[in-house]
Order: structure tokens, then C-alpha cells, then sequence
């Protein structure tokens, strides 16, 4: 009796060894040829994976040292910057402060304050500090603090400033001290 056609095809197929999967096992349970070499390969790789892994986190964490040790310098530095801008009115004070008050008037010790105002503004102004003197402008409780009120002209001069107490300063856009002011108020 002759076997059915289907039969013949299991039958000579099965004699083909073929691989389950990568790790080099014979579908029929038997270790493949390679497979000694295979986990040298991947024992070489992994050592290699770990290697890199260990290197990146030696050199993420230097660069976290070196930040943190930057921004603590920074500070400090610019610090010195400001204090080497102030530096040359802070000399011109000195010479004043020096003078012989019988051998000065009073017209040349003015110009002389003046004149070393002048350089403390344009010192502050190079560090990106700027002097806040709102007369005139509306008010503006972010900028200003309102120490008083008084009457307006007008509706049209209603919340505006009318006089500064005391100079408020920014730096960079961010409010150092507000502007001490008198503001305007109609009461129609």
C-alpha cells in the first residue's frame, strides 16, 4: 500500500534541521555549531554596552559637577563687574569728600555732585540697571508705590504720577525697588 502524497512531504521534510530562534538551538533540541561563538559575541558586546553605559555616567556627572561649580563662580563675578563700574565715581566722591570746605563754593561742590551722579547713573545704566522716574505717566502698582494721593486738574489726569519720593530701579526688565510717588486723582 502506497502512502497518501501528504505523508511523503512530512516525511521528507523532517529530516531538515531548522533553527528555533537566534540562540543557535536545533529545532530538534541539539546546541547549533556557532553557538559557543554566538555568546562570546554577545558576551563581548554586553561588556562593551556596559563599558559605554559606566563612561556616559562618569562624564554626565563631571558636566553636573562643572555646572554647579559655574553657577557658584557666577555670582562672585558678577558682583565685581557692577563694583568695577562704580568704581570710578566712587573715586570722584572721594576726591569730594577730601576738599578743604573754606577753599570751595557751593556752585562747584553742585556741579561736582552732579557730574558724579551723572556717572553713577551711566555706570548703573552699563550693567543694565535703570533709574524708574515716572512723573507724568500713569500709574502702575507693578512699578510704582503710591504714598499719597491728590486732586487732578482733570479726568483726563486721573491715576497719573505727579511726583516721585523716591527713584525706583530695574535690572534686566525685573523691578528692583519701586518708584515711591504721589498719583494724581479726580474726583468729578
Amino acid at each position: 500500500m502506497q502512502k497518501p502524497q501528504n505523508d511523503r512531504l512530512r516525511d521528507d521534510t523532517a529530516d531538515i534541521p531548522v533553527e528555533d530562534d537566534d540562540r543557535g538551538v536545533m529545532a530538534e533540541g541539539t546546541p547549533g555549531d556557532d553557538a559557543p561563538a554566538r555568546d562570546d559575541t554577545l558576551a563581548r558586546e554586553l561588556e562593551e554596552q556596559r563599558d559605554r553605559y559606566l563612561r556616559l555616567a562618569a562624564e554626565f556627572d563631571n558636566y553636573r559637577k562643572r555646572a554647579a561649580r559655574e553657577r557658584a563662580e557666577a555670582a562672585p563675578r558678577a558682583q565685581a563687574d557692577v563694583v568695577r563700574h562704580l568704581l570710578e565715581p566712587l573715586d570722584d566722591l572721594m576726591r569730594f569728600a577730601d576738599l578743604e570746605p573754606s577753599q570751595v563754593d557751593a556752585k562747584t561742590v553742585i556741579e561736582g555732585v552732579n557730574m558724579v551722579e551723572k556717572k553713577l547713573l551711566k555706570a548703573l545704566d552699563s550693567v543694565g540697571v535703570t533709574m524708574l522716574d515716572p512723573v507724568g505717566q500713569p500709574f502702575d502698582p507693578n512699578l510704582h508705590e503710591a504714598l499719597t494721593t491728590e486732586p487732578a486738574a482733570s479726568a483726563a489726569e486721573d491715576h497719573t504720577v505727579s511726583r516721585v519720593f523716591q527713584v525706583g530701579y530695574t535690572a534686566h526688565g525685573q523691578l528692583i525697588r519701586p518708584a515711591r510717588v504721589v498719583v494724581k486723582q479726580w474726583n468729578g
